[in-house]
């Protein structure tokens, strides 16, 4: 399996410096965060995305994918979203990043990261049949730009299962899936349980640590109680050869420690827990 971590880990930092942290670190690829808040986001222009697709073949890192922050089971029009969608489909496409991250965002529970004007008493199926609607709608661009929409493990559709339920009707090999550990954890799914939800539809797994489910601060990888080990012994005995990527949440937790001081440590652990799961 290759190794990445995501820029959510260092808010900010210009990409020329990413990079030079992947390098040194022994990282495969890196997954940005599209936000305006980064350098690399669906606003900057032409020159700016030709600079940052060189930089990465330069440095010989692989841009992963671009986590944005389209809501697909959110209420509402679907033009807004299919417009977002489909401006983070053409950027993924500039850079040659075969991903992009859409959240559910069926409803809200207070995470930055997820849709704070949805309706927790919305019906699942409506939020479902959103969901599958817009996917479908945007899997034949995201198929014409080389590029897979995966549907994140979080908020309304926090487990393997509840993604598995959006994706089967979809049915479209441009749209699949993202697992991210800490979710499926924090929804009660066992690691196998997930796996053989989204193994169909599996793009890349997002590993992270934390102290409890009362206590979601990033922690160094093996230093927090999620079953790392298990979700890598669960996908290499699954015969799957995909992406891990580290997602260090610094940028809710300003109290954490720096990304970059832990970054080969993480790097060790995740060689260690492939080796033993070999």
């Amino acid at each position: 399996m290759k190794l990445a971590f995501s820029t959510l880990g260092v808010p900010g930092l210009p990409l020329s410096d990413v990079l030079t942290l992947a390098t040194r670190h022994g990282y495969h690829g890196v997954e940005l965060r599209a936000h305006p808040e980064e350098p690399v986001h669906p606003g900057i222009g032409p020159a700016e995305r030709t600079a940052a697709r060189t930089a990465f073949e330069d440095a010989g890192i692989e841009p992963l994918g671009l986590a944005g922050y389209v809501r697909v089971a959110a209420p509402g029009d679907d033009t807004p979203v299919l417009d977002e969608l489909r401006a983070l489909v053409d950027l993924a496409r500039d850079l040659g990043a075969p991903h992009v991250r859409v959240f559910p965002g069926g409803d809200p529970d207070g995470d930055p990261d997820r849709d704070p004007d949805g309706d927790p008493d919305r019906d699942p199926a409506e939020a479902d049949a959103a969901a599958v609607r817009r996917l479908t709608e945007g899997a034949a661009h995201a198929a014409d730009a080389g590029v897979r929409i995966l549907l994140e493990t979080h908020d309304s559709h926090r487990t393997g299962a509840a993604v598995a339920r959006v994706l089967g009707p979809v049915h479209q090999r441009s749209v699949g899936a993202l697992w991210d550990v800490m979710h499926t954890w924090l929804g009660g799914e066992q690691p196998a349980q997930t796996f053989a939800a989204l193994a169909p539809h599996l793009g890349y797994v997002q590993v992270k640590d934390i102290a409890s489910a009362d206590d979601t601060t990033p922690l160094p990888l093996g230093a927090g109680i999620l079953p790392l080990g298990e979700c890598v012994e669960v996908l290499t005995r699954g015969g799957w050869d995909g992406w891990l990527c580290w997602e260090y949440e610094k940028r809710w937790y300003e109290a954490a420690a720096p990304l970059p001081d832990l970054l080969a440590a993480g790097r060790d652990h995740l060689g260690r827990l492939l080796h033993d799961a070999a």
